[in-house]
């Protein structure tokens, strides 16, 4: 019996490293379910070289549109939100007052567009994210707006000529999470209450195939530990389904943390065999219920975190940026740090 786990294993593995391939952009996400509605989304962003990200918060009521092209999306916000902002010109992610987050990562093989999508309103991927913030509150509703797919998606190239090929993960105040994802301009969406994970390659359902070896085999005896995807998938569902349980939001923010380090590249870490493979810049912490997004570059001295309960995001404020370059010794509360802004210039 025991020689037969071990040939299961050993066959997950090769199996875990044929999906993986190459992985240029190791980016991982993780859900965490507490108790007294607790819900913590953590992830990691990992890149080749540093990719300086900017926070801003922007009020509801602004008119933004999804590309400069005269017939492309246009919106007013609902909310106000939370974002990320890479090269202060494209959302990775963010997090708007009704605690939806939605978080963007890679995903070799993506394919936005087709001949059917060509003619449909244009949506940049510099505010893709945003306009999922800002107009939806909770997961069913982004659900709905992607299954309509009134809209095609493109995006400039970034950092030498670099395709952001993406697929997202989505989740609310209650917990609720869908996958989203790409196929040759189709939309495919994954709906759950057990979606708590996401890497990058391969496609979600080729993931969860893998995963599913792994739970025969058991977390508690052998777990992969190299920084592949598949590898770093499992270890993540392992340990978000067997750490405690909390209501305590700064406990809570601990075990998330802690979790996704597990799952993070080592600074500068390279493979000669792999030269993509990515190194971890900064990781994120989106606590939905109180409204606290944590921030958390691996060169600074520690992690701070935006209290959207504590900005003005009402019509007609101020949008309000915190320049992380500037801010390498900050710990803790930094919503005060926040200045007047004007609003980041997006790479259409």
């Amino acid at each position: 019996m025991k020689t037969h786990k071990i040939l299961i294993a050993l066959f997950v593995m090769l199996t875990t490293s044929f999906f993986a391939g190459n992985d240029a952009e190791a980016c991982s996400r993780v859900v965490y379910e507490g108790t007294e509605s607790l819900v913590i989304v953590g992830r990691s962003l990992d890149w080749k070289t540093p990719i300086p990200t900017n926070i801003y918060v922007y009020p509801r009521g602004m008119e933004k549109q999804g590309n400069r092209q005269e017939n492309s999306v246009r919106w007013r916000s609902r909310y106000g939100a939370v974002y990320a902002v890479s090269y202060d010109g494209g959302i990775t992610e963010g997090m708007n007052e009704m605690g939806l987050v939605i978080n963007g990562l890679f995903c070799k093989g993506t394919v936005y567009s087709n001949a059917d999508t060509e003619n449909r309103p244009p949506m940049s991927l510099a505010v893709f994210v945003a306009w999922l913030l800002d107009m939806n509150a909770t997961t069913d509703e982004v659900v709905d707006v992607l299954r309509k797919h009134q809209f095609n998606i493109s995006g400039a190239t970034f950092d030498g000529g670099t395709v952001s090929a993406l697929h997202w993960g989505i989740t609310d105040a209650s917990g609720k999470t869908a996958i989203l994802e790409f196929d040759n301009g189709n939309v495919n969406i994954y709906e759950g209450t057990d979606l708590q994970v996401l890497t990058n390659d391969p496609a979600f359902p080729k993931m969860q195939a893998i995963v599913d070896y792994w739970h025969n085999i058991g977390g508690q005896a052998m777990l992969p530990g190299t920084v592949k995807s598949p590898d770093r998938f499992v270890r993540g569902d392992y340990f978000v389904h067997h750490v405690q349980k909390t209501g305590n939001a700064d406990i809570g923010a601990s075990i998330t943390r802690s979790i996704v380090m597990n799952l993070s590249v080592p600074y500068l870490y390279t493979v000669e065999t792999e030269p993509n493979v990515s190194s971890t810049q900064w990781r994120s912490l989106a606590n939905l219920r109180d409204k606290r997004y944590y921030f958390d570059i691996v060169t600074n001295s520690g992690m701070f975190y935006i209290d959207l309960n504590r900005c003005n995001l009402r019509e007609g404020a101020h949008v309000m940026k915190l320049d992380t370059s500037r801010s390498t010794t900050m710990v803790g509360d930094a919503t005060a740090r926040l200045v007047k802004s004007h609003p980041f210039s997006p790479m259409y």
